[in-house]
């Protein structure tokens, strides 16, 4: 029996575009004004942001504002509508699924083409996907693990995994999964055999059927797209030209935004967008990466204080309201690791006890040792500055007993500790790598996150069945359901302490609408229209 998926059965939550990857801006501003600038249809769109790419080629991007320019040069099989990253929704292709979740068949929509006006086939989509699989290093392989692909028909292609994967349709909704044009790119380098060398190609011309097609590309200053006069989807673009400009400082793009240098900033921070007066629309909502605590089980790295209990009494010794204060607008309270909105995600989050904090710091076998809590000092996350808050959070445990001693670092020093699973007491963050909850089952015993900080399989088996059940479940029901009560142990007795889900604001001048926060794509930039 197989199932119509035009929306997909599958409730999956909002997510953070930023993963784990975690590639850091470039460098350098190029905030100019542009030729043609013009809030009118037709004209030129700006946008600011603090450049974190490093190519235009779909297959190789994994960071914010490449998956921003890969929605826009580039089509997926499947999309999402506006900011809501829910339900999974028809792109290039619509498709059906068997009971098991291990096969999934696309068919896609007529006449649809790329830029060159050809048409759009199966033998491209199997070309954009082998492709990918094909190429170990790119970043965005490991979405496909598993996967096989093959044509079926000229408009139909069948994908078949190797255990349930009811996540795949959101999977395949990630812009780093945009379908080329095979013919045009394997004429410049493109195979499927891991040999391929399209890239440098792909940074110099576009090969999509996206609403825009690649002028210019400079990863250090701007990039520049034009109107694709063959598209033939439901995203025409409203302007005849988009410059998106790589402006480092938030406070530079502000004062472009208020000097009409510019009609999008992407970058401000809570303070920044509360002062913006009229004439101005903000978008604050939260971002979907989590910034957590974590106590590390390994008695070699944490020693007599390698137990649960130390991480209960650091849960309920902390004041959320007064951490969520440092956050700004659109930043939310973290429930569990599980952020808000996606499936299976806690309705409420922790509140302070300190009376269950001192008893669980009793139980812990604490007597006075000083934790130190490791922290990259250089990185701020949704505009969350960790040093503010470490210094609030050892003032708080300070008050349930706990001697906290801060040692920041530089983020790539710190990550080598905390990939390696040698923090004892760490402050980090997580973000998904497309929108669905599969993506935080790491956190689980034995699993990424989890062996990060000390936890192996055996530490609770109980939570590492739920984890595995949630990861095979074919029953959408009951895969809710599973999630919830993981999310629920994990809060009562995992090694992590969730605290802030950091908000994501984009400011736009009120020349413009539609900019509105994705978290797989940050914009849509098709979606962005004149006012009115």
């Amino acid at each position: 029996m197989h199932t119509r998926n035009r929306t997909a059965a599958i409730a999956l939550g909002a997510i953070a575009a930023l993963t784990l990857t975690l590639a850091g801006c470039s460098g350098g501003n190029s905030a100019a004004p542009s030729d043609d600038a013009s809030s009118s249809a037709g004209g030129t769109l700006v946008v600011d942001t603090a450049f974190s790419i490093e190519t235009a080629d779909p297959g190789h991007t994994y960071d914010p504002t490449g998956n921003m320019l890969a929605k826009a040069l580039y089509e997926t099989l499947v999309d999402f509508e506006g900011s809501d990253v829910t339900t999974p929704v028809p792109g290039l292709a619509t498709w059906e699924q068997n009971d098991d979740a291990t096969e999934f068949t696309f068919t896609l929509e007529d006449g649809r083409v790329f830029s060159d006006g050809s048409a759009v086939d199966a033998d491209d989509v199997v070309f954009s996907l082998q492709r990918i699989q094909g190429m170990a290093e790119a970043k965005p392989n490991f979405l496909l693990a598993g996967v096989t692909i093959e044509k079926v028909d000229d408009t139909t292609v069948r994908f078949t995994t190797e255990t349930p994967l009811l996540q795949l349709p959101a999977i395949l909704a990630n812009p780093a999964l945009g379908i080329v044009n095979a013919e045009v790119v394997q004429e410049n380098g493109g195979a499927t055999d891991g040999a391929d060398t399209a890239q440098e190609f792909l940074d110099g011309e576009s090969a999509g059927s996206g609403p825009f097609v690649l002028d210019t590309l400079d990863l250090t200053s701007q990039i520049v797209l034009t109107k694709n006069p063959e598209y033939s989807g439901e995203e025409e673009a409203a302007y005849d030209r988009v410059v998106i400009r790589n402006v480092t400082e938030s406070a530079t793009q502000l004062i472009n935004l208020q000097g009409g240098d510019t009609m999008v900033a992407m970058d401000l921070n809570g303070d920044q967008v509360a002062g913006l007066a009229h004439g101005f629309t903000v978008d604050s909502v939260p971002s979907g990466q989590t910034i957590f605590l974590l106590l590390n089980q390994s008695s070699d790295v944490a020693g007599d204080l390698a137990n649960v209990e130390l991480a209960e009494a650091v849960r309920y010794g902390l004041d959320y309201d007064a951490l969520l204060e440092l956050a700004g607008a659109g930043a939310t309270q973290a429930t569990g690791v599980i952020p808000a909105g996606f499936e299976g995600a806690l309705s409420e989050g922790v509140e302070r006890d300190t009376e269950r904090a001192e008893a669980a710091l009793a139980e812990s076998g604490y007597d006075g040792q000083t934790l130190r809590l490791q922290f990259p000092n250089d990185y701020p996350v949704g505009g969350v500055e960790f040093t503010p808050l470490a210094e609030r959070i050892q003032a708080q445990l300070a008050e349930i007993g706990l001697t906290v001693e801060l040692a920041p670092a530089p983020f790539a020093t710190e990550l080598d500790a905390y990939v390696g699973g040698t923090e004892a007491f760490g402050l980090w963050f997580w973000g998904p790598d497309y929108a669905d909850s599969a993506n935080f089952l790491p956190f689980a015993p034995g699993l990424k996150v989890g062996l990060r900080s000390g936890w192996d399989a055996d530490a609770d088996t109980e939570i590492a069945d739920l984890a595995a059940q949630a990861a095979s479940a074919t029953d959408t029901d009951e895969r809710a359901t599973t999630f919830t009560e993981f999310a629920e142990a994990m809060q009562e007795r995992g090694p992590f302490v969730p605290l802030i889900v950091p908000g994501r604001n984009i400011a736009t001048s009120d020349e413009v609408t539609g900019a509105v926060y994705n978290s797989v794509w940050d914009v849509d930039l098709a979606e962005i229209a004149p006012a009115g």
